[in-house]
């Protein structure tokens, strides 16, 4: 099984993701930061927010849908607010979505939040709603049941420090994660975590029995030339048992996001 774990970037570099999605074809896709914008045909939107503008890909969540068709998807908003076409307001949700081949029996899942609730009229003050998904999946070429949970973890307009926020978000993910496991299943956690390596946040899941593999197995960074700001990690991917994971790599190249793509293989 091939498991995906990436922060979309509203799908700012569409056109370099889909075609390396439809390429690699993971088993599971966890997708962070998904744009659905189901008002509009547009393909573009503008993300507003005081002098902070940004291009949104209005039906993010639709591309990548097209792009996988053989997979069921699952989108998870966080918050519905508002993108700009031109002058005029058009709806749209943000959230987080997994993308699970029709191969996979799904037997089991999630939905929840790990900081606030949903926003259903704009995307909130800063720190804003995040939410996580966590399937159950079958595996007949493992013969096994795997638990896979993914979030995007709050951003504090401070930095990536440690919070109370975080902590309780780093419970409630493990809490979601616990939900949907059994005894014998292979567990992965992952996502955007938007923390540093040495957080409370890994602490407390590497406490509940999870191996932490990307700063583990060396990988100096998840970001890519595409992200200019400090700090060079964000993302991380975690497991039960390391001895059932047969590769795991950070991929620099090609650049789909600002984050890089983490792929795990069991």
């Amino acid at each position: 099984m091939k498991i995906m774990c990436l922060n979309g970037w509203g799908g700012t570099l569409y056109e370099d993701l889909l075609p390396y999605l439809s390429h690699t074809v993971p088993d599971v896709l966890c997708l962070q930061e998904v744009v659905h914008s189901p008002a509009t045909e547009k393909d573009w939107l503008t993300y507003r927010d005081g002098d902070h503008i940004l291009p949104q890909r209005a039906n993010f969540f639709r591309d990548v849908c097209r792009a996988l068709p053989d997979h069921v998807a699952t989108f998870c908003p966080a918050a519905q607010g508002v993108l700009w076409d031109e002058e005029v307001q058009i709806p749209s949700q943000w959230g987080l979505a997994t993308f699970v081949h029709k191969s996979l029996p799904v037997i089991g899942q999630v939905q929840g939040f790990v900081h606030k609730e949903y926003s259903p009229v704009g995307y909130g003050d800063h720190p804003r709603s995040r939410s996580a998904h966590a399937v159950r999946v079958f595996d007949y070429g493992l013969d096994r049941a795997v638990s896979i949970t993914h979030m995007h973890g709050l951003r504090d307009l401070n930095g990536k420090m440690d919070t109370p926020e975080r902590r309780v978000q780093a419970k409630r993910l493990l809490a979601l994660s616990d939900a949907v496991t059994c005894p014998g299943d292979l567990r992965v956690i992952c996502g955007d975590f938007n923390v540093e390596p040495a957080s409370e946040t890994l602490e407390i899941l590497t406490h509940a029995g999870l191996v932490e593999l990307v700063t583990s197995r060396g990988f100096e960074s998840t970001r890519n030339s595409r992200y200019t700001k400090p700090g060079r990690f964000a993302d991380y991917l975690l497991v039960s048992d390391a001895a059932a994971v047969r590769s795991f790599d950070v991929i620099q190249d090609p650049e789909v996001s600002d984050h890089c793509p983490l792929i795990l293989e069991i």
